[in-house]
């Protein structure tokens, strides 16, 4: 019998296995796998969550959004954890955050950045301000905006507008020297007179008659400063004479007094410079062609005086009258004076007119003057009203806009003729505040956009365009 060695018959399985490992001496380095590459960051796209470029100051931040494209074609968000950073870091237009996070600043078009490494994507956001009140008068149109600026449009031709020019404008321009801190204006026949923050008084356009109040009688075309007092607070502008009030309720009154209209006892004599009138305290005031109206602080008494021949004072006579009178015995809260007619709001919500009504201007649905407050309707939810050259608006507790009078030129909005009793304008429930003019009318919403209409010979309207007229609301950009 042959006669085996155990020990090479357990050694060759071993090897066998060793082998199959990849052991005994074989080549370690053609056995390692290959590392893979990296995908490298190619570029950066960045976007708003709503796919829109513009902000308005006072609205809610907008988060944006950096999307990373690579090399292997995949693309991911970018974080500030992965090393994005935002830019720019200062700006005068707009704020962001390290998350993304932009929010509106001041008017204008700022170019934000998305940085990785040396990868930069880019993108272009405008800021812009909505419109928080409106004020109209003769042909123009000046409104405030939400950074505090004023802007203005319209007949220019005694450079009403403010803007160092005397050239009509039909698109808004920014008011010479506004630097965002504007709070009231109003607008005369061709002038218009404003209070800053800071409570100074100022004034600019026509100053034949010393309507502007600087002690002279000349024209301006940029904001000129009146005195050097940090405490008015309210200005209502006539054709061509101005009211004021103090902080304290005192009230001021200069330009033409050819009727009384200043309220100083006299029926003669312009003023150039503020001059104080009586010694009662008041809440609100109005002007018109040649009268003036106010309600008195605390006790809600409506007082008139200046041009009577219509009886828009509402002392139930044609004579003019040279200082402040009460006017019956009802509780007023606000009040608007039109060329030659007068329309208010009682405490309880009900709407009085008197005055000139030739063309159907009081909302009785007759041509006849009434020489003392009437009640209009029966309606007893009215918040608003602002009277014209001979057309009437109001607004009602539910938002709703309403027109009566003269309609030639469209200064009704409904596109229809002239109105004897109020109508509504459109059916639209979200109207904020009214202004009347010559013969054209503003409205803003409560989605603070800004709507006119009527004549627009002069670019009063604000559209960038110059028809006749426009005879239902239209929108003027923001």
């Amino acid at each position: 019998m042959k006669k085996f060695k155990f020990a090479s018959l357990v050694l060759a399985p071993l090897f066998a296995v060793l082998a199959a490992c990849g052991g005994g001496g074989g080549d370690d380095k053609a056995a390692t796998p290959s590392t893979p590459s990296t995908a490298t960051l190619s570029s950066i796209t960045v976007t708003t969550p709503d796919n829109a470029t513009t902000i308005a100051i006072g609205a809610p931040s907008k988060t944006l959004i950096a999307t990373g494209s690579y090399s292997d074609g995949s693309k991911k968000a970018l974080t500030a954890a992965g090393g994005l950073v935002w830019g720019p870091v200062s700006s005068n237009v707009l704020q962001i955050a390290t998350n993304g996070a932009v929010t509106a600043k001041g008017v204008g078009t700022e170019t934000v950045t998305a940085t990785v490494d040396k990868v930069v994507g880019s993108l272009a956001i405008t800021v812009t301000a909505s419109w928080m009140n409106v004020s109209t008068g003769g042909y123009q149109t000046v409104a405030r905006k939400a950074d505090g600026n004023l802007y203005s449009w319209g007949s220019n031709i005694k450079g009403q507008l403010g803007d160092s020019s005397t050239v009509d404008r039909n698109a808004p321009v920014l008011v010479a020297g506004s630097g965002g801190s504007w709070k009231q204006v109003a607008v005369g026949d061709q002038f218009a007179v404003a209070v800053r923050t800071d409570g100074t008084l100022w004034a600019w356009g026509y100053n034949q008659d010393g309507q502007l109040g600087d002690g002279t009688q000349v024209n301006r075309t940029v904001p000129t400063q009146i005195g050097t007092a940090k405490d008015w607070s309210v200005v209502a502008a006539g054709k061509a004479h101005a009211l004021a009030l103090k902080t304290n309720g005192n009230l001021y009154a200069w330009g033409r007094n050819d009727k009384g209209q200043l309220g100083d006892a006299t029926l003669t004599g312009n003023r150039a410079a503020p001059t104080k009138i009586g010694a009662l305290f008041w809440s609100a005031i109005a002007a018109g062609d040649s009268h003036s109206l106010a309600i008195q602080k605390d006790t809600n008494d409506m007082y008139g005086w200046g041009g009577n021949l219509y009886g828009q004072v509402g002392n139930a006579s044609r004579t003019d009258v040279p200082a402040p009178v009460k006017i019956g015995t009802q509780k007023y809260t606000s009040v608007s004076a039109g060329a030659f007619h007068s329309v208010a709001i009682t405490t309880s919500g009900t709407l009085y007119a008197w005055g000139q009504n030739s063309h159907r201007q009081l909302g009785n649905n007759t041509t006849t003057d009434l020489l003392a407050p009437a009640l209009i309707g029966t309606d007893s939810n009215w918040s608003q009203v602002a009277a014209g050259a001979q057309h009437t608006l109001g607004l009602r507790n539910d938002g709703t806009l309403w027109s009566w009078g003269a309609n030639t030129e469209g200064q009704l909005g409904t596109g229809g003729t002239d109105a004897g009793v109020p109508q509504q304008v459109g059916t639209g429930s979200n109207w904020k505040s009214v202004a009347a003019g010559m013969a054209h009318s503003f409205g803003l919403k409560s989605d603070d956009t800004l709507w006119g209409w009527g004549r627009d010979l002069e670019g009063q309207v604000g559209n960038g365009q110059n028809p006749p007229y426009v005879a239902v609301p239209v929108n003027v950009p923001n």
